[in-house]
């Protein structure tokens, strides 16, 4: 169902603006811990390792290809589940499939770079949310006129990943530059939806959608980390 026919949490008064919100971002913190915690036992119980390995045995370009596709079908599972169970079944599903799919990038940097920069990215990452949403919350501008371009961008970004397949080149330090850029205005679009189109029963979903724009941006970030060492 789409969102703008059902009566949005802006319309409504104070009081269930800030329980949505409350909602949303305790969704959002449980999201986190959730992807930590498959993360570390994937990785204490060493089965990251050979998944990364099994990953790795295609081309590198089809994981950051299944990486953005998977974030881009998230937006759209969180606006068409309606029943709770539906929502927390989107927000498990997808956020298990994001620490599957960040096994072998988390591998790489562990073992080429080293832990730290790991935790570097999701300082950055944690703070470039952070503003984003700050910007959003104090201007109270609506930010839905950039849904087109980033649908576009999403095309065009899978199709350089399409062209990295099929003709054998890399995609440097320039494409994660844009691909941040992208997933900060993803999170300005995202943050504005939330706030501004979402019904106060679809905290869940809301959460969901605010989860994939910060993974694409910590996915992006550490490999420009990765890149500078």
């Amino acid at each position: 169902m789409d969102l703008t026919y059902r009566t949005p949490v802006a319309a409504l008064g104070d009081d269930a603006r800030a329980a949505f919100l409350t909602r949303t971002y305790a969704h959002l913190l449980g999201a986190i811990l959730l992807f930590a915690l498959i993360e570390v036992f994937l990785f204490t119980s060493g089965l990251a390792y050979p998944m990364a390995q099994a990953m790795l045995g295609v081309s590198w370009l089809l994981v950051l290809g299944g990486f953005v596709i998977v974030s881009w079908f998230a937006s759209s599972a969180a606006a068409r589940a309606e029943s709770k169970a539906a929502q927390y079944g989107a927000l498990g599903a997808f956020v298990l499939a994001e620490a599957v799919i960040f096994v072998p990038l988390l591998v790489m940097a562990e073992l080429s770079v080293g832990g730290g920069v790991i935790a570097s990215a999701a300082w950055v990452t944690l703070l470039g949310f952070s503003a984003l949403t700050a910007i959003v919350f104090f201007t109270g501008k609506d930010f839905s006129f950039l849904g087109g371009i980033l649908k576009w961008a999403f095309v065009l970004a899978l199709v350089a990943i399409v062209a990295g397949v099929l003709f054998g080149f890399n995609l440097g330090t320039w494409f994660s530059v844009a691909m941040i850029g992208l997933a900060g205005a993803a999170i300005l679009y995202d943050t504005s939806k939330v706030l501004h189109h979402y019904p106060e029963d679809r905290y869940v979903s809301a959460a969901l959608e605010l989860f994939a724009s910060m993974a694409l941006m910590f996915w992006y970030v550490l490999r420009l980390f990765m890149s500078r060492d």
